[in-house]
């Protein structure tokens, strides 16, 4: 199985000696889940152009510091390219930013939330992976959210603070997840004490709870089946 990478934001940059960048984080993690995957990079975000969605068996488009109305040259043909990859059946995953924008393709919308950001540790109510409903604890680093369901689509993650926190299509094999499997503790803790800094990151600090490391291997599965 090849999976194309979308990189559509970068780690912060006083972080990449110790973090590298967010495929490198998916590849690390998904590789012992996956041992027949190769993984490939398309960085959007540095100028890179997309390939033909059918030029990888799956695609995962990650998160990014930027918003899906931010309206960046790059952001109308990752759309179009979404579209197309539905079209073909072709399996996607999208985390964060990539949760939201494959919602904006695909006929959802995405505001900032009311509530604000929110950072740290959140509890989330899920159905993920086949599995009987239960609650997880999975970092959370965002503000904008899918405030529109798209339509083709069953909710199965959600909490007080984000109604659509995972998404599952029903016409199209599409997954995606407005938190983030890939972020370790030491990295979530690392980025906020680097954003602070940069008084960038307003919102909550991290909250005390276990982390959950099922995230990536629904991720993996919903791969594997497909």
């Amino acid at each position: 199985m090849k999976i194309g990478i979308i990189e559509c934001g970068l780690v912060p940059e006083p972080l990449r000696e110790g973090y590298h960048s967010y495929p490198e984080m998916f590849r690390q993690q998904l590789a012992p889940l996956l041992p027949s995957a190769r993984f490939e990079t398309i960085s959007v975000v540095r100028g890179e152009p997309l390939s033909d969605p059918a030029a990888c068996d799956a695609w995962l488009i990650p998160g990014s510091r930027h918003g899906v109305y931010d309206d960046l040259p790059w952001m109308a043909g990752l759309k179009d390219f979404i579209r197309e990859a539905a079209k073909l059946q072709r399996p996607m995953v999208g985390v964060c930013f990539g949760h939201q924008i494959i919602a904006e393709a695909l006929g959802g919308r995405v505001e900032k939330a009311a509530i604000g950001f929110r950072i740290g540790m959140e509890r989330y109510d899920t159905r993920l992976g086949g599995a009987a409903p239960r609650t997880v604890a999975m970092p959370a680093f965002h503000q904008d959210q899918v405030v529109v369901q798209p339509p083709d689509t069953e909710v199965v993650a959600s909490s007080a603070a984000c109604a659509f926190a995972a998404l599952r299509y029903t016409e199209a094999p599409v997954l995606t997840v407005q938190f983030h499997p890939e972020f370790s503790r030491a990295y979530l803790a690392d980025l906020i004490a680097c954003l602070s800094q940069q008084a960038a990151a307003p919102g909550l600090p991290p909250q005390p709870a276990a982390t959950d490391d099922s995230g990536m291997r629904w991720i993996a599965d919903f791969l594997a089946a497909r």
